[in-house]
């Protein structure tokens, strides 16, 4: 309901009343009822203009700069952070603030998506002689079709809904929900038609979970030069347990006489040592190491490498290079370090 209806039906003693009820469990399922239909009223609107619409951003040379007041524009930056981390460059801009100074910040190249449920929101409508004369590419999303922001657009994407969830029909509720999965929707195509990937998905999120485990590389967090135990082969297991003592992996590499990987000796190998009653006084590492064992390679993502240890319930990796000689080893504290854990 319009601030003008509102005020017509105090006037006529007619404003609407909050209607009572006892049991929010009701109270909360019609309102998600309510949201659920609106959405789906989406898919018979999903046609022409959202094509056309998509196909305006992807040609845009510049940024799409979202705008929108109040709870639009809370949306808008919720929508212009999807644009951005999904491979279309875009950023939020306040229409009040355009209107003093941060027009600005937008250039002709740009590409300009407008949020108003009403399509008649002042600080927007007031940004529209100017948008106009720069010739930058305008989308509006509105659930009014016939307002003056619908018409002035290149293209309208209808985000109308029939009623609020508020049961005074009053504060946006289905209709700030549609136009969040509108805006969704866009990003998303966008996304695919793109070719995004997962991994240019990690280069926006490099600080992230998500982009530790896909950018990060076993080369980044192994132990290398000095600090890689390794022994050789014939090298008592006294001596092999000194140098894990040193290093403090928990295991340690051991090589043929040319260099290449001839096996591993970890804290598990030594606990199944004792159990077989071997005296680790005379013993060495030939007669207890484990033959090779898994590997990884630098250029590998420590992702994989978990998956390694995983798949096989070990806690430590050597890494070789192409002619099977060490260069490197991890563990699983290394990778709950780095965070990929």
């Amino acid at each position: 309901m319009a601030f003008a209806a509102i005020i017509g039906a105090f006037l006529s003693d007619e404003l609407p009343t909050m209607p009572h009820s006892s049991n929010p469990i009701q109270s909360a399922q019609r309102t998600i009822r309510l949201e659920i239909e609106a959405i789906e009223a989406l898919f018979a609107r999903i046609g022409d203009d959202f094509a056309k619409a998509c196909k305006l951003i992807l040609d845009c040379k510049g940024r799409v700069v979202v705008v929108g007041m109040g709870k639009s524009g809370l949306i808008g930056r919720k929508i212009a952070a999807t644009l951005a981390s999904t491979g279309t460059p875009a950023f939020f801009v306040h229409p009040g603030e355009a209107s003093h100074g941060d027009m600005g910040m937008i250039t002709r190249d740009d590409l300009i998506l407008a949020l108003s449920n009403s399509g008649s929101t002042a600080e927007i409508v007031t940004l529209l002689p100017l948008i106009q004369r720069l010739g930058i590419t305008l989308i509006s999303m509105t659930g009014n079709p016939g307002s003056p922001l619908a018409e002035a657009a290149a293209i309208n994407l209808d985000a109308g809904v029939s009623q609020e969830a508020c049961p005074l029909n009053l504060a946006p509720t289905s209709s700030t929900t549609t136009t969040l999965v509108l805006g969704d929707a866009l990003a998303i195509a966008l996304l695919e038609a793109r070719g995004f990937t997962a991994e240019d998905f990690a280069f926006s999120h490099p600080g992230g979970a998500l982009g530790r485990r896909l950018l990060l590389k076993v080369k980044n967090i192994m132990h290398t030069g000095d600090s890689l135990p390794c022994v050789q082969r014939g090298t008592t297991l006294r001596d092999a347990l000194l140098e894990m003592t040193r290093k403090g992996l928990g295991m340690t590499v051991v090589l043929e006489a040319d260099g290449r990987l001839a096996g591993i000796f970890t804290d598990g190998d030594l606990r199944r040592t004792l159990d077989r009653n071997i005296d680790v006084r005379q013993a060495t590492i030939d007669e207890v190491m484990t033959p090779h064992g898994k590997t990884a390679r630098a250029e590998m993502l420590a992702a994989q490498a978990l998956k390694i240890m995983e798949d096989h319930k070990i806690n430590a990796l050597v890494v070789v290079d192409d002619t099977n000689r060490p260069v490197g080893a991890l563990n699983m504290h290394d990778l709950l370090r780095a965070g990929v854990l």
